[in-house]
């Protein structure tokens, strides 16, 4: 690990003047400076803000506001995420050891980086590491990458879980410090695909910091859950994943939400999946032709063509579940 400055900020503004590298749970940042695949000069510790806003969770008849520095074992275990928001829950419970949801703040796990090997080693070529140098994965061993959003200069894909929830049911992100002073971000248009530029991972600007992640009231986040398949059961990143969220009329949907995850390069909202069913009774059929729709953009590589049928059969068994909950 290199050296590097150290800062403690106890105020947004602060934090945004310090001009550093913001650190709270540190899960990522520490593991990617060992790796020396980060670099940064000067880390801000945000934590004294935990006493603030940015360490709470506000429940209204309107929503629910999580602040930046909440965590994640914290978020999951709240009576009104259980009951009202359970795919927000299960995305969380399902992301990582207890000891890590315990020290992971909310807001570093949808910044979170990608855990792909060639990015993470840093004698491969890897252009979100170094512009321009090549994407290793594409012809290399890519079981573990993206087959939706990708690019021929990146199919890495986003490791995240929570995202997938957020996504699903229209977050919105506030943010303090950028060029245009406080933000509402949709949480759709916070990651960017990447593109020709994939080492620009998100819409915020230098030293922008997220302050509060907003979710939305909604018929549907009761009847909501997040299926994740992996190589073993425990605390591991998705091959593929779903978060769905239900409004029904009997068998019938009046709206469905839908996140895909493990398979794309960008948090995913399946928007033609979510179109396919609108009013359609759901059942076997449907929910497969609504994975059908879901997953026609696919391009996938050498060793992760398998993800598309294993994405399509999580989908149709995520909107199966969840339409049997009872709520």
């Amino acid at each position: 690990m290199r050296p590097f400055l150290y800062e403690h900020a106890d105020s947004p503004e602060r934090a945004v003047k310090a001009g550093g590298q913001f650190i709270a749970g540190g899960t990522t940042m520490t593991d990617l400076m060992k790796l020396d695949v980060m670099r940064p000069e000067k880390l801000v510790d945000i934590n004294p803000l935990t006493h603030s806003r940015a360490g709470q969770i506000e429940v209204t008849d309107s929503g629910i506001r999580f602040g930046a520095l909440v965590r994640m074992a914290q978020a999951e275990a709240h009576p009104a995420v259980r009951s009202s928001y359970p795919v927000i829950a299960d995305s969380l419970k399902l992301a990582a050891s207890q000891q890590i949801r315990t020290m992971a703040s909310l807001a570093g796990n949808v910044l979170q980086r990608t855990r792909c090997e060639y990015f993470r080693e840093v004698s491969w070529p890897c252009n979100k590491r170094v512009p321009g140098s090549g994407c290793s994965a594409i012809g290399g061993v890519n079981r573990q990458h993206a087959v939706l959003g990708t690019s021929g200069d990146c199919i890495a894909s986003y490791p995240g879980d929570f995202a997938q929830a957020l996504i699903a049911l229209d977050a919105i992100v506030e943010t303090t410090g950028g060029p245009k002073g406080l933000r509402l971000i949709p949480f759709a248009e916070l990651h960017r695909p990447p593109g020709n530029t994939p080492h620009i991972e998100t819409v915020l600007e230098p030293g922008e910091l997220i302050t509060a992640i907003q979710v939305p009231a909604g018929p549907w986040t009761r009847r909501s859950r997040y299926l994740k398949i992996r190589d073993r059961d425990s605390y591991a990143f998705a091959l593929s994943s779903a978060a769905v969220a239900l409004d029904m009329d009997g068998d019938t949907v009046r709206q469905a939400k839908i996140a895909l995850g493990g398979i794309a390069s960008v948090p995913w909202r399946a928007t033609e999946a979510e179109a396919a069913l609108r009013g359609k009774r759901l059942d076997e059929a449907s929910a497969t032709a609504a994975a059908e729709a879901a997953l026609a953009g696919a391009k996938p590589q050498e060793h992760n063509a398998f993800k598309v049928p294993l994405a399509k059969q999580t989908l149709i068994r995520a909107l199966l579940e969840t339409q049997r909950m009872e709520i």
